[in-house]
């Protein structure tokens, strides 16, 4: 039985498009995610360097919120300066 998945971009290319030129692939999603196909099945999605960076910096984000959420209910401990 043939597997179906969802595809999570508004523009795709073949693997053999890609191979021919990568760039011009990655500029038919005009700053958005472009899925590759291989045999009309998504292989991966190839995503600008711009928006990858943003995508880690709010995944660095999220984590970092789920840690103060963390730890907001342990104890405060107090430093004074002079000790450290």
């Amino acid at each position: 039985m043939a597997r179906t998945r969802s595809i999570l971009a508004d523009v795709s290319a073949g693997i053999s498009e890609l191979q021919k030129n990568p760039l011009a692939v990655l500029q038919q999603g005009h700053g958005a995610p472009v899925v590759i196909l291989h045999h009309d099945e998504p292989a991966f999605y190839a995503v600008p360097a711009e928006l990858y960076e943003m995508l880690l910096d709010r995944l660095e984000d999220v984590e970092l919120a789920e840690l103060v959420r963390r730890r907001e209910s342990q104890p405060e401990i107090e430093v004074k300066l002079d000790d450290l």
